[in-house]
């Protein structure tokens, strides 16, 4: 399993994204699921608001099980509070706290990311890095 952030999901269905092809050559080499947060999800749907065409491309993706949407649970929604408060001073906003937690709930490492900068920081269960996809941005 791997966790998407939204910068990839992003760039993946706006062809004039710069990272539009590094994302979808990365995308094609990929055989575990991908899973990422409603949160994720409504920040995607507002940054391609520029086209409806594009936002129903990323709806038909969704139904075709291209990632699947984790809920956020009340101890998930717990843990997002707590985790804001922690990583305050970045500040870490609630899609990418979502993610986090979604990490520790299921034990994953691996983020598909263009947010270095915030990813190389975060740390799940306090102490685990996280692997992130490309390994550079």
């Amino acid at each position: 399993m791997i966790l998407i952030d939204t910068g990839p999901i992003v760039a993946l269905f706006d062809r004039d994204d710069q990272y539009h092809s590094p994302c979808l050559s990365i995308l094609k080499e990929i055989r575990e699921p991908l899973i990422t947060t409603w949160p994720i999800i409504t920040e995607c749907f507002y940054l391609l608001n520029f086209s409806w065409k594009v936002q129903e491309n990323l709806w038909v993706f969704i139904e075709r099980s291209g990632l699947e949407i984790s809920p956020l649970e009340r101890e998930v929604q717990v843990r997002c509070r707590e985790l804001m408060k922690q990583y305050r001073d970045l500040p870490m906003d609630l899609a990418d706290a979502s993610l986090v937690a979604l990490a520790e709930k299921y034990g994953v490492s691996k983020v598909f990311t263009l947010d270095h900068k915030d990813f190389s920081i975060y740390r799940f269960k306090g102490k685990t890095r996280f692997r992130l996809m490309p390994a550079k941005v």
